[in-house]
């Protein structure tokens, strides 16, 4: 991919060094900020990583004056999915109603940026070079897990159950919670949802989607290994109106 701007470079992971330089960022922000972890994490190397790296697309983006990578993106299409045998978010969510659809399928995941970089443009980089791999290899539909700190869910139930009123895809692309691990999201009614205090709760990158004309799929999950609560993001491409798409593509 080419240059993204005079500051940063976006890129695919080409080697086993860049692989490594992402898993670490990953480690720095998902272990040791945040406090999560998991089977394959490697605290002595300082890694995080799992089963499913190798297969993954890993989207990043460098500072050009540092040299070091300072953003990721994992992208899992779905014709490797298929070859690993699931998508990663399976294991999470029921993605039946996505995989019968037909359509071209894109997973997204492990999104983070080093605490230096949050605020800034890095992360609008990241996502010009991901609508121009979008766009490239004809993704139709995006989706992936998207989480909020902590696992009290009573704690997140304003942001949650805005989400599920205000955001609840609709039923073509409604994926809905695995029901061993299913946490309802309505957890406030609708007259009683403060939706300012609720969107102060809701992390950066959700609300990016939403401005998007994202969706949420049904019902959350608490992963308690990661310190999360997870919802599911849904991303038709072409329920994108033009605004959206505009702000999309970096126009």
């Amino acid at each position: 991919m080419p240059d993204a701007g005079p500051s940063f470079t976006v890129k695919l992971a080409e080697t086993g060094d860049e692989l490594r330089a992402v898993q670490r960022l990953r480690y720095d922000v998902f272990v040791r900020e945040l406090g999560g972890g998991g089977e394959m994490v490697d605290h002595e190397a300082g890694l995080e990583q799992d089963k499913f790296d190798p297969y993954f697309d890993h989207m990043l983006a460098i500072d050009n004056l540092t040299n070091e990578i300072i953003g990721v993106y994992r992208l899992l299409p779905g014709e490797r999915a298929a070859e690993l045998g699931q998508f990663y978010s399976e294991d999470e969510y029921d993605l039946t109603v996505l995989k019968q659809s037909g359509r071209k399928l894109l997973e997204l995941g492990r999104s983070c940026l080093h605490p230096n970089y949050r605020g800034g443009t890095a992360m609008y980089h990241l996502w010009n070079g991901l609508a121009a791999y979008v766009t490239e290899r004809e993704f139709e539909v995006l989706f992936g897990v998207a989480s909020f700190h902590g696992t009290d869910i009573q704690e997140l139930a304003q942001p949650l159950s805005m989400l599920h009123h205000n955001h609840l895809a609709p039923p073509d692309l409604r994926v809905r919670a695995q029901p061993e691990v299913f946490a309802p999201m309505d957890l406030v009614a609708p007259e009683d949802l403060n939706r300012r205090a609720a969107m102060v709760q809701v992390p950066a990158l959700i609300k990016a989607y939403l401005r998007l004309g994202g969706f949420v799929g049904e019902g959350a999950f608490i992963d308690h290994a990661f310190n999360t609560t997870d919802v599911c993001l849904i991303l038709d491409t072409a329920r994108m109106n033009e605004r959206q798409r505009r702000i999309y593509s970096g126009a």
